[in-house]
Order: structure tokens, then C-alpha cells, then sequence
């Protein structure tokens, strides 16, 4: 039983080489980096309908409060006049209106905070999209055979120390008069 396990690992493990040795890892970072670069341009869209539904709260919650001013006047001269029942009805619209307005806020403040994290989530994936841009266009310009400025090539870095058998004969011609003259 457990030699039949231990062919069955060894099965899937190469079938798993053969398959990681099929994908392409230039083709596969292309298509991160797009799928990166849709999910940025959808947080960006996001952002942009929090900033309108932002304005358009500002723009109720204002609206709102001056609504409410007239109110408490109006408040004051059914209580002067004795009239309760304008008064019930002047405050049921105060009630309903100060409720609105809390909702308005509180429902700012989430839009605030949702626009606060999404903020950051784009910051974060512009700066994981422009890694992945980068790793591959390094990527490309190795299977394309290029050659990286300054990168390490042994041969090539030695041979700007190679020495020729004429360089030797002058050496040595220097030190035996060196050596004569001390």
C-alpha cells in the first residue's frame, strides 16, 4: 500500500513539473498585471461614485438644515398662539427631519471611511501593479535574450583583466631595472 502511495505522489509531481513547465511566466505576469490593472481601474470608479454620493449627502444634509430653521419659529408661534395640533404636526416634521439628518451623517461618515480604505487599497495595488510591470518587462528582456546593463558575466568582466605575454616581458623588463638601480 505504500509503495502504491509513493507512485501516486511521484506521478502527480511530475505531472505537476510537466504542467508548471508548460505555462509560460511572461504570459502568466501579462495577465496578472492586466487583471491588477482592471481591479485598479474598478477601485477608481468605486472611488469616484463615494465622492458623488459624498456631495450628494453634503448637499441634503445643508438643504436639510436650513429646512429645520424655520421650523423652530414656526415651533415658537403655535406654542405663543396656543395651537397644538399645528404644533404636533410641526414636530412630527422636526422629528422625522432631525432623524433624516442623523442617518445623513452617520451614512457620511461610513462613505468617508469606505472612501479612506479604498483610498489606501489603490495605493497599495498602484504600487504591487507598477512591481509587476516591472518584474515583467526584466522578464521579457531575458527570454528576448537581452542583456542586462551591468549584469554579471564572468568571462566577459575577467577578460578586461587579461594580461598578454608582452604586458609580462615589459613587467619584468621594469622591476631588473628597478632592481638594478637600487
Amino acid at each position: 500500500m505504500a509503495l502504491i502511495t509513493r507512485v501516486s505522489r511521484l506521478f502527480r509531481a511530475d505531472v505537476n513539473a510537466v504542467i508548471d513547465r508548460m505555462e509560460e511566466p511572461e504570459i502568466l505576469l501579462r495577465q496578472a498585471v492586466r487583471e491588477m490593472e482592471e481591479a485598479l481601474d474598478k477601485d477608481e470608479k468605486q472611488v469616484k461614485l463615494i465622492e458623488l454620493d459624498l456631495k450628494q449627502l453634503e448637499s441634503r444634509q445643508t438643504d436639510l438644515e436650513q429646512q429645520l430653521q424655520p421650523v423652530t419659529e414656526e415651533l415658537d408661534l403655535c406654542f405663543d398662539c396656543g395651537n397644538e395640533e399645528l404644533a404636533r404636526n410641526l414636530l412630527k416634521r422636526k422629528l422625522e427631519s432631525e432623524r433624516y439628518l442623523d442617518y445623513l451623517v452617520r451614512r457620511r461618515q461610513e462613505l468617508q471611511t469606505a472612501h479612506k480604505a479604498l483610498d489606501k487599497r489603490i495605493d497599495e495595488n498602484r504600487s504591487r501593479l507598477e512591481s509587476m510591470r516591472q518584474k515583467a518587462e526584466l522578464l521579457a528582456g531575458q527570454e528576448n535574450g537581452e542583456a542586462q546593463p551591468g549584469a554579471w558575466n564572468e568571462p566577459e568582466f575577467m577578460r578586461q583583466f587579461a594580461v598578454s605575454e608582452d604586458d609580462i616581458e615589459l613587467a619584468l623588463l621594469r622591476e631588473k631595472q628597478r632592481r638594478a638601480q637600487s
